[in-house]
């Protein structure tokens, strides 16, 4: 596939299916989606370094007068904008009697114990000590060294994206029943696309993939794919998925429309539930861009369009939690293929 120079292209970003394919009568990818491909890919993502940087949430869900609340493999964490509107944010159980901090509210900067009136600014205080906070501009993050247990960064590892001025953003946030590996599993899985969505992807082929369990490459899984608009008319793009990191997996076009467009996943463990399950939480990213004249339109209806990419990928995701689900159920219990 080649990019097609602005200059070239047609007015609308779209193609017509000339032969489509019925969805039964598809090439199988059963035999290319090798389970030690998948399972390599896997074990080099989970071995590199994260700095115990796990994000919580969207940079916009951050308001003012009330903290943003998760909780990050057992352990309560909240942030809130202090003072001048800098994110701050520590363990979410107030010190003086344990009082839930995420129902309490926030006032000028500080979060006030709805309890006995605790307020904590961000700063050591009565046996409260604050985590480190980043603020990417569409993500939150905290550090949690004692869970991460590794050598600490000062900020997340964070994925090349294109210039937040210039994109389109949305964020998309769902909970599953499965760990991490089963998030960054699927997501390593290119092959189960056209099958298991074909709602919204049609005419996939892995055209480059890593090697299995000891290979050194990158890990970079290069699909040609179109995504599928409406009846025959699609969107056709090469992306590549890369794992920067144990709990991130990024999709990033690199020829077609919105060539330099990324799409982040984070898993993030929350803990048990009441039944002694894992549960992950999935925060996806969408930065789209691109170069027509027209996109600072669609910039610039943002707040029209936001919903309808987090619907988009809300239906993917209904999918791909019932694969990571799936996956974690047979690991479980000990019937996972291989």
């Amino acid at each position: 596939m080649n990019a097609v120079p602005p200059e070239r292209r047609g007015r609308l970003p779209l193609s017509l299916r000339r032969r489509p394919v019925a969805w039964e009568r598809q090439r199988p990818t059963w035999r290319e989606a090798s389970p030690g491909v998948i399972a390599g890919a896997l074990k080099r993502a989970r071995a590199r370094p994260s700095g115990n940087w796990y994000v919580v949430g969207a940079s916009g869900d951050l308001r003012d007068d009330r903290p943003l609340a998760l909780t990050v493999a057992g352990r309560e964490v909240v942030v809130w904008r202090g003072s001048g509107g800098r994110p701050v944010g520590g363990p979410g159980i107030c010190p003086h009697l344990g009082a839930p901090l995420r129902d309490s509210p926030v006032r000028c900067g500080a979060l006030v114990c709805h309890w006995h009136g605790l307020a904590l600014h961000g700063t050591p205080q009565a046996g409260w000590a604050p985590l480190p906070v980043h603020d990417d501009g569409v993500l939150l993050w905290v550090r949690l060294d004692e869970v991460g247990g590794e050598a600490p960064l000062d900020a997340p590892v964070l994925a090349r994206r294109p210039e937040r001025a210039r994109a389109l953003t949305a964020v998309h946030t769902c909970t599953g029943v499965c760990d991490v590996e089963d998030i960054v599993a699927n997501r390593l899985d290119p092959w189960h696309g056209a099958w298991f969505h074909p709602y919204s992807f049609v005419d996939l082929t892995v055209v480059g993939a890593p090697g299995g369990p000891e290979d050194g490459t990158d890990d970079a899984f290069t699909v040609d794919v179109s995504f599928k608009v409406a009846g025959r008319v699609v969107v056709p793009v090469r992306a590549v998925f890369t794992a920067p990191g144990p709990r991130t997996v990024v999709m990033r076009i690199v020829e077609g429309e919105g060539a330099g467009s990324v799409v982040e996943t984070h898993a993030t463990p929350l803990g048990p539930d009441e039944l002694g399950r894992p549960r992950t939480a999935v925060t996806e990213a969408v930065l789209a861009a691109s170069d027509r004249a027209g996109f600072a339109v669609a910039r610039r209806a943002a707040p029209l369009l936001r919903p309808l990419v987090r619907r988009a990928a809300g239906r993917l995701w209904r999918d791909d939690l019932a694969y990571a689900e799936r996956r974690w159920l047979l690991r479980s219990t000990g019937r996972f293929p291989g």
